[in-house]
């Protein structure tokens, strides 16, 4: 077996503090820290973080990679279930909050994992055809509990948000009647809906990112093509098309981050039926470049508000009707200096 010393021609430093500037491939043993370390290159990808205590599709998401919030929702298979919990991220594992007050899913959603709004939604757990009961119900969540809002001005589903808080939300597409999509676009200010400039295509379960007055809507339910592949921008005065994404996407895939750095993955392509996808790509306000893929295609819920490309999260989903218990923790590419451990 060779040898760090037969291949680097040298033997590993002992030293008190780690290097100001190591090289790549360079290992040494920190004697203060007790640590053998290595500066290598970690390539992207995305790593199987901690199971929801149960399958978790069409829901509320919100929060960061580290601090991210499921609710509402469907759960487990056969009729779909609709869920009351609530469950919160750490960057390690879902713990369960308190129940939501109204039961939905296919739903918009905002916010960060304390001061969330869920609103919206389709209100039939055991038909998932169309057309479902809708519902004008709003609901904001202080990181322990929900607390009833001002009522959306329609009931409707499939409709995307936006936002930082549950005071500062962003509405865009749903729909209630056939075809169930929508150009409207409303905000919420923690008190009242206001009616704002509607977007230039109609959508249903969209991606949202972003917030209030700088959003993103990518991809978007089209009854007449399944999955597409355009973009909006929202600067608070109007939307703008703007560059299309590599992947067709519909119905509730997985989107998260900031105007100038949003990510989405996976979701449904077009055809008939439509394909579970499990490509990701993400966005820097002009651009998209692909990620690495997802373990697991299909419907996803996904959250960070926080430097998504080099971080991301993406849960629950899988291929319809089952929802799937799965969290998968994206890193972007980098070099950097990584402790050795034995497992």
């Amino acid at each position: 077996m060779a040898t760090y010393r037969s291949i680097v021609g040298q033997k590993i430093k002992k030293v008190t503090s780690d290097p100001s500037n190591p090289i790549e491939g360079q290992m040494w043993y920190n004697s203060t820290s007790g640590n053998l370390k290595v500066r290598l290159t970690v390539a992207a990808a995305f790593a199987a973080g901690g199971n929801l205590p149960v399958g978790f599709g069409r829901g509320a998401r919100a929060g960061s990679y580290t601090a991210a919030l499921a609710s509402h929702g469907s759960y487990g298979g056969g009729p779909q279930p609709q869920d009351n919990e609530t469950y919160l991220y750490d960057g390690t594992s879902w713990t369960t909050s308190g129940n939501v007050n109204q039961t939905m899913r296919v739903m918009g959603s905002s916010g960060v994992q304390t001061s969330a709004m869920a609103f919206c939604g389709s209100l039939n757990p055991n038909n998932p055809s169309f057309p479902p009961a809708e519902s004008n119900k709003c609901e904001s969540f202080n990181g322990s509990s929900w607390t009833n809002e001002t009522n959306y001005p329609t009931s409707q589903s499939g409709n995307s948000g936006a936002g930082a808080s549950e005071t500062s939300t962003l509405s865009f597409g749903g729909g209630a009647a056939p075809p169930y999509v929508s150009t409207a676009t409303k905000s919420y200010n923690g008190s009242a809906w206001t009616a704002e400039p509607a977007m230039n295509l109609a959508s249903y379960a969209a991606g949202g990112a972003g917030t209030e007055t700088a959003a993103l809507k990518s991809g978007r339910y089209d009854p007449v093509g399944p999955g597409t592949n355009q973009n909006e921008e929202y600067n608070g005065t109007s939307w703008t098309n703007v560059n299309a994404s590599s992947n067709a996407r519909s119905n509730n895939f997985a989107t998260g981050g900031l105007q100038t750095s949003a990510f989405s993955a996976g979701g449904y392509g077009p055809g008939s039926p439509s394909p579970s996808i499990a490509a990701a790509e993400s966005y820097d306000g002009t651009n998209w470049a692909t990620m690495a893929n997802l373990s697991n295609a299909g419907e996803r819920g996904g959250s960070s508000l926080t430097t998504p490309n080099a971080n991301a999260l993406v849960w629950g989903g899988s291929p319809y009707p089952a929802a799937g218990v799965s969290t998968e923790e994206f890193t972007a590419a980098f070099v950097g200096t990584k402790t050795v451990t034995t497992g």
